[in-house]
């Protein structure tokens, strides 16, 4: 075993790259994490000392668009998988799980349902995600605060101008990302971006996320709002899903669909905490996700 503080490598897949950055144990059971929108392979995730010590080799990377990896204009959420098995190919894994957190959650649950991951994925796990905008029986826009329902409501012109602007305000001052969430956030959610570590932790993270382009953001919001590519009723590994009950960015009810659509999933709803105390729950949730899967 080897600790890892923090490794970069580069994928490349259909003539573009994917930025991957390695860091814990480099013998330990391998984790991507899936970051959040916007967001980037920096964002807060345990130290390199504490994944070691858990015996994890957590594995994050940049969505096409976002920091250092190129963009896949015109992706879906399914596409996810594709990116996956690249990395999983270049790194030489025989397995791994996968763990997404806000928009990193539908793109974790498009790798435990891709048949090309099929033989590979063990478990998946979402913390504070989405549900499909098609979910039959679900006000989609129900309980979320205003600036997401505007965002999530907006034709794919003017959601293009609003990310674009925001960007390029985060390109120069990722500060004001958390300045403008400021009015949304719970008490719980003001804790967290209020600690100095995970505070410069989300804002190092922004400022990768827009540092060459907006297309990542823009591209997440226009996977989110069109077919994934897939049913999550066709996931067959398990699956564990987390959410806070004071979340106003990604309402509670998309997690609730989830876990009735998704026959191996097991949902924990945490009262009293809203949608950043998801930051501080993954080191629980990859301690699930290195336990050993029984066999049927």
């Amino acid at each position: 075993m080897a600790l890892v503080a923090s490794r970069p490598e580069y994928v490349h897949l259909n003539g573009r790259k994917l930025a991957v950055e390695i860091a814990g144990d480099s013998d330990g059971f391998p984790i991507i994490l899936m970051h959040g929108t916007p967001g980037s392979r920096c964002g807060p995730k345990p130290r390199p000392i504490v994944l070691y010590r858990m015996g994890v080799q957590l594995i994050t990377y940049d969505r096409p668009g976002y920091g250092d990896s190129d963009r896949h204009e015109g992706r879906s959420v399914a596409d996810a998988a594709v990116d996956v098995h690249a990395i999983a190919r270049h790194l030489r894994l025989e397995r791994l799980a996968v763990v997404g957190r806000s928009g990193g959650g539908p793109h974790a649950l498009a790798c435990g349902a891709s048949d090309l991951l099929r033989d590979l994925v063990t478990r998946i796990a979402v913390l504070v995600t989405l549900a499909p905008p098609d979910a039959p029986d679900l006000d989609w826009h129900g309980g979320m605060n205003v600036q997401n329902r505007r965002a999530h409501s907006a034709s794919e012109q003017m959601l293009i101008a609003l990310l674009t602007a925001r960007a390029e305000r985060a390109r120069t001052n990722p500060q004001s990302i958390l300045d403008q969430l400021e009015p949304e956030l719970t008490g719980t959610d003001h804790t967290v971006v209020r600690d100095i570590v995970l505070g410069n932790l989300l804002r190092e993270s922004y400022a990768e996320a827009v540092r060459t382009s907006p297309h990542g953001w823009i591209d997440d919001g226009l996977a989110f709002h069109k077919d994934w590519g897939f049913d999550p009723a066709s996931i067959k590994v398990p699956v564990k899903i987390w959410h806070g009950d004071q979340d106003g960015f990604s309402p509670t009810s998309h997690s609730r669909w989830l876990a009735t659509r998704i026959p191996t999933a097991e949902a924990h709803i945490e009262k009293g905490v809203g949608h950043f105390t998801a930051v501080e729950v993954l080191p629980d949730i990859l301690s699930w996700l290195t336990d050993p899967v029984p066999v049927p």
